[in-house]
């Protein structure tokens, strides 16, 4: 399966044996929705709901950190997903958080994974059809996670960046954040970005109707924002979630896709002890 699939594939499989279809909406705390209400409101039919924030460390206080592969096994398997089935991830925004579950498939082993082109509102504008509530429990599913510790990055491995340079850092937050002239969602928080890093907001891989642009387009984009193929690529954002669209972006330009710095801004950011640049 590839990595992006249309609308138009996803209505000609639903319901075919194997395929688990999820939404994984993710809202900024700045916005005044939530991704399940949404979701029971009105989902592609059979959808189940993809919680980011259940699926992931709950012993920090950092938000959404990827979980152990032990605890992410067993929720998979209680979502009914299994090493053989097919998964499709989207979300009610276009294209904001269901990379972040596409990412979380392959970080874990699972390759036969895509995100929904267009998400929901695509799906909404074609007036495909919809369903409502809380989706039937599925059989449970059996899930061995393959851990790919390479396509992830840590605090100790950004600050190590700092000083090597080895690595390019591309924020996938808006300009304004990376700046430090628009204030970060989160209270508290520090403005600017991470020295040495680069601008490329996730929205500008996008068309304007939320689907990826071309793959040449997307390969102009990234060697404006410095990928010149020499130097691996590590995506980061406001909290591990949009980098992961950059991250997918790479995969659908044919470039090597690097790792994702898991607590991006919110640990960044948050912390008296790592250095931050504005402007």
């Amino acid at each position: 399966m590839d990595p992006l699939v249309t609308t138009e594939w996803l209505a000609g499989q639903l319901g075919t044996p194997g395929l688990v279809v999820f939404d994984a909406t993710k809202y900024l705390p700045n916005e005044p929705k939530d991704g399940k209400t949404e979701y029971l409101r009105a989902h592609i039919p059979g959808a189940r709901f993809f919680d980011i924030d259940v699926i992931a460390d709950t012993d920090t206080d950092l938000p959404h950190m990827v979980p152990s592969p032990g605890r992410f096994a067993k929720l998979m398997a209680e979502l009914g997903v299994s090493n053989t089935s097919r998964v499709v991830f989207y979300d009610q925004k276009g294209l904001a958080s269901a990379a972040r579950g596409w990412w979380l498939m392959t970080l874990f082993g699972h390759d036969n994974t895509a995100v929904l082109d267009g998400g929901l509102p695509k799906w909404q504008r074609e007036n495909r059809p919809l369903g409502d509530g809380q989706a039937a429990a599925p059989p449970p599913g059996h899930f061995v996670p393959d851990f790919r510790a390479r396509r992830l990055r840590g605090l100790g491995d950004i600050l190590r960046n700092v000083a090597s340079r080895d690595e390019l850092v591309l924020d996938a937050r808006a300009a304004g954040r990376f700046t430090g002239t628009v204030p970060e969602p989160r209270p508290g928080m520090r403005s600017g970005h991470i020295p040495g890093s680069a601008s490329l907001p996730y929205t500008d891989l996008l068309n304007p109707d939320g689907t990826f642009r071309p793959a040449p387009e997307l390969r102009a984009r990234f060697a404006a924002a410095g990928v010149d193929g020499r130097h691996p690529v590590v995506t980061s954002c406001g909290s591990g979630v949009s980098a992961c669209i950059l991250t997918l972006g790479l995969r659908l330009a044919d470039l090597p896709e690097g790792a994702v710095y898991d607590g991006s801004w919110s640990e960044w950011g948050s912390r008296a002890d790592t250095p931050v640049e504005v402007g």
